[in-house]
C-alpha cells in the first residue's frame, strides 16, 4: 500500500471516528427534531470508518484475522447503534455516555496494542 493512501485513510478514518463520537454525544442531550439530520450524519461517519477501516486492514494487513480487529469492528458496530438508541432511551443517557466512552477507549488500545 502507498504510504499516501496510508496516511489519507488514516486521517479519514480519524475524521470519521471523531464526528461518530461527537454527535454520538450530541445525540444524548439534542433535541427530538435534531433526531434525523443526526442519525444521517452518524451514519455516514460510520459508513467512512467501516470502509477506510477495511481498507486499512486489507491494504497492510491482507484481510490477516486477529483478535484486536475484532474487537475494533465490535467497538464500531456499538458506537454505531448508541446515537439511535440515545434518541429513543433517554433515561439511559447516562450509561450510553459510560458506554460510548468505554467503546471509545477500548478501539483505541486495541489500535495501538494489538494485545491478541
Amino acid at each position: 500500500m502507498n504510504p499516501h493512501e496510508l496516511n489519507a485513510l488514516h486521517v479519514l478514518h480519524l475524521s470519521g471516528v471523531l464526528v461518530l463520537i461527537g454527535y454520538t454525544f450530541f445525540a444524548f442531550a439534542g433535541p427530538a427534531e435534531t433526531r434525523p439530520r443526526v442519525l444521517m450524519i452518524t451514519g455516514i461517519a460510520s459508513l467512512l470508518v467501516l470502509l477506510t477501516g477495511v481498507r486499512m486492514w486489507q491494504g497492510v494487513l491482507g484481510f490477516q484475522m486477529l483478535g484486536w480487529i475484532v474487537v475494533k469492528l465490535i467497538c464500531w458496530l456499538g458506537l454505531s447503534v448508541i446515537g439511535s438508541v440515545a434518541y429513543r432511551k433517554r433515561e439511559l443517557t447516562n450509561s450510553l455516555m459510560v458506554g460510548t466512552l468505554v467503546l471509545a477507549i477500548t478501539a483505541v488500545a486495541m489500535a495501538f496494542v494489538k494485545p491478541f
